[in-house]
This record gives structure tokens, sequence and C-alpha cells, in this order.
């Protein structure tokens, strides 16, 4: 699911699910899937964030 997301539809989603794990009304196994599917939107934001971050690091070099 995390693939198909935007940076920002990842963030925002998210921001649900600590929201919904804050809230406390879940039981502990939902708890432990929100909690594995956050970490996933976590790793996606981050893969996303890289690999922005690569392609201005080539910007700059082809720049110097």
């Amino acid at each position: 699911m995390a693939g198909k997301l935007t940076l920002e539809q990842s963030f925002e989603r998210l921001d649900d699910i600590i929201q919904e794990l804050q809230e406390g009304e879940l039981t502990l196994e939902q708890s432990f899937k929100k909690y594995e599917e956050g970490m996933k939107m976590i790793k996606h934001c981050n893969d996303a964030i890289d690999k922005v971050e690569k392609k201005l690091e080539v910007m700059e070099g082809n720049q110097e």
C-alpha cells in the first residue's frame, strides 16, 4: 500500500495511525497492526526523502 501513496499521503496516513493509537480504543492486536503499518509508512517516507536527497546531490554535482 505504501508504494502507491505520495509522500504527502503517506505523512497523512501516518498521522491518522498515530491518532488512532493515541485514542486507546484499539485492541492489542489492532494496535500491533497499526504499529506495523505505521512503521511501513515511516520506511516509505524515509525512502522517498532519500531519493529526493540523492537527486539533489546529483543536480548540485552537475552545477559545479
